[in-house]
C-alpha cells in the first residue's frame, strides 16, 4: 500500500527538482505527484478505519465471550446445587467452547490492535511527508518562476534591437526633458519682465517723491 509513497519520499530526499526538469512542465508535473500521494493517503485512512472498526468488534465480542463465560460457570453451579449434574455438565462444556473461541477472539483483537498502532503510524508520516512536498513544491514554484524572468530578462539584454515599449518610454522621456527646458526659459523671462516692472515701478516712485519735495521746497519760499 505504502510503496508509490516510499518511492515519493525517496525522490524528494535526493532532490525531486534533479527529476523533474526534464519535464515540459516542472509545476505540473509536481502537482501530479501531490495528486497520487493525496490519493494514497485517502486510501490509508480508509484502509485504517476498516481496521479500527474490526478492532471494535473484536472487543465488542471478547468482552460479551467474558460475560457469557462467567454466565455458564453461575449456572453450572445453580445445576449442581440442584443436583442436576448432566445440566452442570452441558454448561461447563459450553464454558470450555467459549474459552477456546475466546482465546481466538483474543488473538484476533490483539493483531488487530497491533495493525491499528501500525496504520496510525504510517498515516502520520504520510501526512508529514505530504505536507513536507507541499512546502517543496511551493518552492520549486518559485524556483520556477524565477528562472523563466531571469531567462527572458537574460534574452533581453543579449540583443541590441529595442523593444517598442523600451522605445515608445525613451520617446516619453525626451519630451519631459523638452518640458523641463522649456519651463526653465519660460521662468527666465518672467524673472526678467519682472525685474523690468520693478524698475519701472520704482522710477515711478522716484518721481512721486521728487514731487512732493519741490512742493515741500516752494512753501518755504
Amino acid at each position: 500500500m505504502f510503496e508509490f509513497f516510499k518511492r515519493m519520499k525517496t525522490i524528494v530526499n535526493s532532490e525531486l527538482y534533479a527529476l523533474i526538469e526534464k519535464a515540459e512542465d516542472p509545476i505540473k508535473m509536481a502537482d501530479q505527484y501531490l495528486r497520487e500521494m493525496k490519493a494514497e493517503i485517502d486510501e490509508a485512512e480508509k484502509t485504517t478505519a476498516k481496521v479500527m472498526a474490526e478492532e471494535k468488534l473484536a472487543k465488542r465480542k471478547v468482552e460479551e465471550l467474558k460475560a457469557l463465560i462467567e454466565k455458564r460457570n453461575t449456572q453450572a453451579l445453580e445445576a449442581l446445587k440442584e443436583g442436576k449434574e448432566e445440566l452442570a455438565k452441558q454448561a461447563i462444556q459450553n464454558k470450555l467452547e467459549l474459552g477456546t473461541e475466546l482465546a481466538s477472539m483474543q488473538n484476533l483483537l490483539n493483531e488487530s490492535s497491533q495493525n491499528v498502532q501500525m496504520l496510525q503510524g504510517k498515516l502520520r508520516e504520510m501526512s508529514a511527508d505530504y505536507r513536507e512536498l507541499l512546502i517543496k513544491r511551493d518552492s520549486l514554484k518559485t524556483r520556477a518562476l524565477a528562472a523563466k524572468a531571469q531567462t527572458a530578462i537574460n534574452r533581453s539584454l543579449q540583443t541590441d534591437t529595442r523593444s517598442p515599449a523600451k522605445e515608445g518610454f525613451l520617446r516619453m522621456e525626451e519630451k519631459v526633458l523638452e518640458y523641463e527646458a522649456l519651463a526653465e526659459v519660460s521662468e527666465e523671462l518672467k524673472s526678467n519682465q519682472i525685474d523690468i516692472d520693478r524698475e519701472f515701478k520704482k522710477m515711478e516712485s522716484d518721481r512721486l517723491v521728487e514731487a512732493e519735495l519741490k512742493a515741500l521746497r516752494d512753501t518755504l519760499t
